[in-house]
């Protein structure tokens, strides 16, 4: 299986043309907006069955916890506390995730950049 589309180039090659650049950038963001979608549809699910609150107002609650908000609802029961708390931690780790997908070929662009008239 290649995996060539998620390798980026190292410092000998010459910097990618912005057009490809641009295509990495959105193929990016489209990972990190299926993280996004993925986190949230764990968190409406999890509110919705352990929480026993509404489609909605689990959508809203999920929102809420991924963006660092905080919660909304109360949990009404134990089950629901352990989901909410889990949930919670996994959306740290989702979030610095989702933007770490998405800033990393800005990120190597702009370090890939800085090293191309380096001589090695």
């Amino acid at each position: 299986m290649k995996t060539k589309h998620l390798k980026f180039e190292n410092h000998r090659n010459r910097l990618l043309p912005f057009d490809q650049f641009l295509k990495r950038v959105i193929r990016f963001a489209l990972y990190a907006l299926a993280l996004i979608v993925f986190s949230v549809g764990v968190g409406t699910i999890g509110y919705k069955f352990l929480g026993h609150l509404s489609w909605i107002d689990g959508f809203y609650n999920a929102c809420m916890i991924l963006t660092g908000m905080g919660p909304v609802s109360v949990m009404p029961d134990n089950e629901g506390k352990l989901f909410a708390s889990f949930y919670a931690l996994f959306s740290g780790i989702a979030f610095l995730t989702t933007i770490a997908v998405f800033f990393a070929p800005i990120a190597h662009r702009f370090l890939h950049a800085l090293h191309l008239n380096e001589e090695v």
